[in-house]
């Protein structure tokens, strides 16, 4: 009998033993285990929800979508009135044929006027040549006078070629005269051409400049007839729709959103105190809280430039009041890897995971 008891008794020893061996086994091995990874379910499911807003100043035509409706890039979304925009578009267009005219115009101009100056210098050219060939004649005749009058004076002339050389010598003096004063107009009329060259030069520059800008409001105009057509920026599902068919809507005024639900991340947000094993690169495993079953894997992508607190509109400042320390969280971008396309629609930003980071 009392053998009997000594053996049911070490047999319990035993299986006790064995039981706190196997329970200490597994504690120090999740002990260990947990020195290789990093945990947090502070993270969600994260995406771009890109703002659609209005470019225009128009009532709104037709809008082609409902609420929640998934659209692809490229797809029409609303439609606004053009006919005012393209009136503005046509004056745009009249405005610029009427300044490349003015434009031929002005050319056609200082191209006569330059002609006009080069000819004016050729005048002034020949008139020079006119006053050396009535220098010369004046010279000439007045050596002929000269020796008239000296022949006259000892009779060895008659008082009618002495007449006749001074007449000679009167009207070369006055050809002579006549050619510096045609000299003095010309070079006035050439200088006048040449400062309305230059005028109409300058007025060339300037209805070029007036081209210029009636082709920018002419590319502003197609823009803006553009812009009347909004297209979704890409694939996902619009929402948070803020217009009605038939208001007036205004340049910059939000239309509605686009979800980009086809290229999602999640945001983990970590604690200070777990960031020393973290590193960029590392494998990660999340889960999604609604979806128990869905587990996907992703790489740690980028760390954020601060912590959460310091993004908040007003930020905690440690230098007033009572200080009392609180852990602060890292946020981390993880990308998704195994993310299939089947199961997008099921998958919403904002819908809470879990994560693991492997850090060995």
């Amino acid at each position: 009998m009392e053998n009997e008891v000594k053996k049911k008794t070490s047999g319990t020893l035993l299986i006790v033993a064995s039981a706190v061996v196997i329970t200490l086994g597994i504690g120090i091995y999740s002990w260990i285990k947990s020195k290789s990874y990093e945990t947090t379910d502070n993270a969600q499911l994260d995406c771009n929800i890109i703002p659609v807003r209005s470019v225009v100043n128009a009532y709104i035509k037709s809008i082609n979508f409902k609420d929640n409706e998934e659209v692809k890039k490229g797809q029409v979304l609303i439609v606004f009135d053009t006919i005012e925009i393209s009136a503005k578009l046509r004056g745009a267009e009249a405005a610029l044929h009427s300044a490349q005219s003015k434009l031929s115009a002005a050319k056609n101009k200082a191209y006569a006027s330059s002609e006009n100056t080069i000819a004016g210098t050729i005048s002034t050219e020949s008139t020079e040549q006119s006053i050396v060939s009535a220098k010369a004649y004046l010279e000439k005749t007045q050596r002929a006078y000269n020796r008239s009058k000296a022949l006259l004076s000892i009779k060895a002339a008659t008082q009618e070629q002495f007449e006749t050389a001074e007449s000679n010598l009167t009207i070369a003096k006055a050809d002579y005269s006549k050619a510096v004063d045609a000299k003095k107009s010309s070079s006035s009329t050439t200088l006048g051409l040449k400062s309305l060259a230059k005028s109409d030069e300058n007025q060339i520059n300037l209805a070029v400049s007036q081209v210029e800008q009636c082709e920018v409001d002419v590319l502003l105009a197609k823009q803006q007839l553009q812009y009347a057509i909004v297209h979704a920026p890409c694939n996902g599902i619009v929402s948070k729709r803020a217009v009605q068919e038939g208001q007036y809507i205004s340049s910059g005024q939000n239309l509605c959103s686009v979800v980009d639900n086809q290229n999602l991340w999640v945001s983990a947000n970590i604690k200070e105190t777990q960031l020393a094993n973290v590193k960029i690169g590392q494998s990660v495993t999340i889960k999604i809280d609604a979806y128990p079953d869905m587990q996907f894997s992703g790489i740690i992508e980028s760390f954020s430039g601060a912590t959460g607190a310091k993004y908040s509109l007003l930020p905690p400042d440690n230098a007033t009041g009572n200080f009392i320390k609180i852990t602060q969280r890292i946020p981390v971008k993880i990308s998704v890897q195994n993310m299939h396309n089947d199961k997008v629609h099921e998958l919403f930003p904002g819908m809470s995971a879990f994560v693991k980071i492997y850090t060995e």
